[in-house]
């Protein structure tokens, strides 16, 4: 199977002029809707129109479970992924009450799930494997496994395309996937690895220092060629890298990428070190409260919208954020301009 590429431009500058030039002839003080009026410039810019919409939102949650767990890297048993899978299908996670409440489509997708479903009907079955290996001992993708999770996580954006969205956000459920946050985080910044851990679902400060050690072994046994996709691989997981395809269809297709926190932040960094361009069509629903967020943010120079200390994961931090975002679309569509409102410019 052949690496899957994707045709990833940069959005036109030539507009972006145009979007200021409207945005500060609305009946308001210049720039004093402040990072609405950042958001609405980008958003027209990726859509290269002066009257920007956004169309049938959805939200996928990728599941994957992980085979470092085994070395008790994280706080919460590896039964809880599909345990929790359930409750997104049923309704009853906090993913579930946010998409209903902002009219967000919900996508369930099993990735590389632990566990037999046996045809629950509202789970996509996308299953690579059983679970990744342990990387303290040996890469938890294959080649051949990490061609196939960017090859499905781009499909399942395609077919989210189709179904008219042109804005789309990411979650996940893989306990132990902080853990692989960390790793691909400190590979792909060099910041150190003991800042870029921290507590995933509750650990206290030993089980951060236990959790930092086995991860430290784990850099060290680390025998790859350092390249972008063996970094990913050695050190990734299922739902991890069908994020990164999903994201980059997602800027393929011209389409806003709302960002959650450090897991998915470090999922649009690693698609970044595959296609920079990605970056541009990305907005940062949140900083969380997981101890490498922030710094992963700063290192990408990103501006989050909201800081509420949330740490759930699951998307949470970028559906609770898109009502700024469809703001920022309503403010430079439903105001007026100064002379069709017959308001005298007052700055």
């Amino acid at each position: 199977m052949s690496h899957k590429t994707f045709n990833i431009k940069s959005p036109e500058k030539e507009i972006v002029a145009h979007l200021v030039e409207k945005i500060d002839n609305l009946t308001k003080p210049k720039g004093s809707l402040g990072r609405l009026e950042e958001l609405a410039i980008q958003i027209g810019s990726i859509q290269q129109t002066l009257t920007p919409t956004l169309t049938h939102p959805f939200h996928i949650v990728f599941g994957g479970d992980h085979g470092i767990t085994a070395e008790g890297v994280s706080y919460s048993p590896a039964e809880v992924t599909p345990q929790m899978v359930f409750n997104f299908v049923e309704g009853g996670a906090g993913i579930n009450f946010l998409a209903r409440q902002h009219h967000i489509e919900m996508k369930i997708v099993d990735s590389g799930i632990n566990y037999d479903f046996n045809g629950l009907e509202q789970l996509i079955d996308m299953k690579v494997r059983k679970g990744t290996r342990n990387y303290l001992h040996e890469a938890a993708v294959t080649r051949e496994e990490f061609d196939l999770c960017i090859e499905r996580g781009a499909q399942v954006v395609k077919d989210c395309h189709e179904a008219g969205c042109n804005i789309i956000s990411f979650g996940e459920m893989g306990i132990g996937n902080t853990s692989s946050s960390s790793m691909w985080m400190t590979c792909f910044t060099q910041i150190p690895l003991d800042l870029c851990v921290g507590a995933g679902s509750g650990f206290d400060s030993e089980g951060v220092k236990r959790k930092y050690s086995i991860l430290k072994q784990a850099l060290e046994n680390y025998k790859g060629d350092g390249s972008v996709i063996d970094i990913l691989s050695y050190f990734g997981g299922y739902e991890m890298l069908m994020a990164v395809g999903g994201m980059l269809q997602a800027a393929e297709l011209n389409m806003v990428i709302l960002i959650d926190g450090f897991i998915m932040t470090n999922c649009i960094l690693a698609a970044s070190r595959l296609y920079p361009e990605v970056l541009e069509y990305a907005i940062y629903g949140h900083q969380g409260d997981e101890a490498g967020h922030k710094l992963v943010l700063d290192y990408l120079e990103a501006k989050p919208l909201l800081n509420f200390g949330l740490r759930l994961g699951e998307g949470t931090g970028a559906v609770c954020a898109y009502p700024l975002v469809d703001s920022a679309v309503r403010m430079i569509n439903e105001m007026s301009t100064f002379k069709k409102a017959s308001v005298t410019k007052y700055f």
